[in-house]
């Protein structure tokens, strides 16, 4: 059995499998509104379009089960990593007319692809499990906008991969931002050098606040963050040292210090770069939530919601609004907005695709996106010779 992977005007990357008594699903492209669809800038190649969007194809009149499509991805997996690549190329692909129900159907579509479950060390939003490897993807109210970025940016340790899936859809709003992380810098280095070089040299300082209680609403505590391990009885000096190993496991040595606060919180101090580069290409990419930080402020200044990270230069000198700003006015520019149908899944390549959330109207519930993490064969990107900016998978210990 062959795949076939063939270029075309319309659909540089075409996807699929001979549809046989063995394998009646195929994935078919298909186009979307241009407000869902655009064709990438430089540095991607011509006629590369974000998202991907696929949809089965099946062979006369079977329907198509979960099993088929679950093996039909393996198959295209087993294959060279034929998705994988497709992810490189375009940064998000959406499949559309799936069977998939509720969460359990999901995480198996989702374990399907072969990647490693990622482990969050620090998370900072809660995200109470559904399935295996399978929560909702942000509980903030709905209010609330999260602007396009790069999963994990305020810590080490990032997914490679991320699906969501719309379990259930507002009428209005909610939409899921999509936009390229390699454009972003590519645009970004072309209109404001200095901050690009500036960016490279010094990386960015993440201080990140965990405190015993939530901070908003869909925040996580301490002891979601790094609490695996802490049980009902301990103390505080055992609490203390359980999480400290936690934020260990990071693997950065002096570039991950931390500091306890009178009212049990801690913060940590991250050196990190925000400039990485894709693997196989060498492409740069901006791997930061730095237009997210900007925007998020603007837009919930009112809500008393306030971003329990902060980002400096590595040097803790401030980085000027006015470089926030630009990125996000190119973010703007190259982004689109992706309008769920129910039991649609959007698959980022987390190196060079950004996502988000837009605010929606109705009642809290109208939306239920879920999120899957996985990681790939390292940690997005690769990092330079500046010895801050060296990054490790976090293994457990």
């Amino acid at each position: 059995m062959t795949t076939a992977v063939q270029p075309s005007e319309a659909h540089p990357f075409k996807i699929g499998v001979p549809l046989s008594a063995s394998t009646p699903v195929a994935f078919e492209p298909f186009d979307l509104p241009s407000s869902n669809q655009r064709v990438l800038g430089p540095p991607h190649p011509k006629n590369t379009v974000t998202p991907l969007a696929l949809k089965p194809a099946i062979r006369d009149s079977a329907e198509t089960d979960l099993d088929s499509v679950v093996n039909t991805i393996k198959s295209l997996q087993a294959q060279g990593g034929i998705l994988t690549k497709a992810l490189a190329r375009h940064g998000t692909l959406l499949f559309r007319g799936l069977p998939i129900h509720n969460a359990q159907d999901f995480s198996k579509f989702a374990h399907a692809f072969g990647y490693q479950p990622h482990e969050i060390i620090g998370i900072v939003v809660n995200r109470p499990v559904l399935a295996p490897n399978v929560a909702p993807a942000n509980e903030a109210p709905k209010e609330v906008l999260i602007y396009n970025h790069n999963e994990s940016p305020q810590v080490p340790h990032a997914p490679e991969y991320i699906f969501f899936y719309g379990h259930r859809v507002p009428e209005k709003g909610g939409e899921t931002p999509i936009s390229s992380s390699l454009e972003l810098f590519y645009r970004a280095q072309q209109e404001i050098p200095e901050f690009v070089s500036e960016l490279a040299e010094k990386g960015i300082l993440s201080k990140v606040t965990y405190k015993l209680e939530k901070q908003y609403e869909g925040g996580s505590t301490l002891k979601q963050a790094f609490g695996k391990k802490i049980l009902d009885g301990d103390d505080e000096a055992t609490r203390r040292a359980k999480i400290e190993a936690q934020i260990a496991r990071y693997g950065r040595g002096k570039h991950t210090t931390w500091e306890w606060t009178e009212d049990g919180s801690i913060v940590l101090t991250h050196q990190l770069p925000a400039i990485r580069t894709q693997p196989e290409t060498n492409i740069p990419t901006l791997f930061t939530g730095l237009a997210a930080y900007y925007k998020n402020n603007q837009h919930n200044a009112n809500s008393g919601r306030k971003n329990s990270a902060q980002q400096l230069f590595g040097d803790e000198t401030p980085i000027p609004e006015k470089y926030l700003a630009h990125l996000a006015n190119i973010t703007d520019e190259i982004r689109v907005l992706h309008k769920w149908e129910r039991g649609d899944v959007l698959v980022y390549d987390n190196i060079i695709a950004q996502h988000g959330r837009q605010p929606w109207e109705g009642q809290q519930e109208d939306r239920v996106v879920m999120a899957s993490l996985f990681d790939g064969h390292s940690v997005p990107g690769a990092y330079g010779d500046e010895d801050w900016a060296q990054v490790v998978q976090a293994l457990d210990g």
